[in-house]
């Protein structure tokens, strides 16, 4: 198994990728998680691994943008969770039941395939992606149109001057 790739968080809170030698946002840890890539975050500072902190600040981020997944009253009821004798078994089982959840939505989709024959996700999603070229085309091509129009009154002023 290979090593880790190092993320670096530095005292002006910025994020370092060593493999790529650049500085990341949190969209790119994001990004780093959809991907499934493995990697750690180290305190530049105390070398201490932030990992979690991080990822927890990727979910707040997420959670403030667009539909969040967490409800208020499950929130409030993970903040009750900790610090009792059951934090450990609560954990565990989110965790579990997550992964539950992920593994039969994936075999949705596989039998899905094999009865119709194509991934139904991928086919909804070519179609949005054609439809959003369609309209980038027709915008673009009514842009020139409206352009050019303005472009020939703009000449037929100068020629009767």
């Amino acid at each position: 198994m290979s090593e880790s790739r190092i993320i670096k968080k530095y005292p002006n809170r910025r994020l370092y990728d060593t493999e790529e030698s650049r500085y990341i946002t949190l969209a790119d840890i994001r990004n780093l998680v959809l991907e499934k890539v493995d990697f750690v975050v180290i305190d530049k500072k105390s070398q201490a691994d932030i990992t979690h902190s991080i990822l927890l600040q990727v979910i707040s981020e997420q959670e403030a943008s667009g539909e969040p997944i967490f409800s208020r009253d499950f929130l409030s009821q993970i903040i009750r969770s900790y610090g009792g004798n059951m934090q450990g078994m609560v954990s565990s089982y989110m965790e579990q039941s997550l992964k539950l959840f992920m593994g039969q939505q994936q075999q949705i989709r596989s039998r899905l395939k094999s009865v119709v024959g194509v991934d139904p996700v991928s086919v909804v999603t070519d179609i949005a992606k054609k439809n959003l070229s369609f309209w980038k085309s027709a915008q673009e091509e009514l842009l020139k149109t409206f352009t050019g129009a303005q472009n020939n009154d703009e000449r037929k002023r100068d020629d009767h001057d």
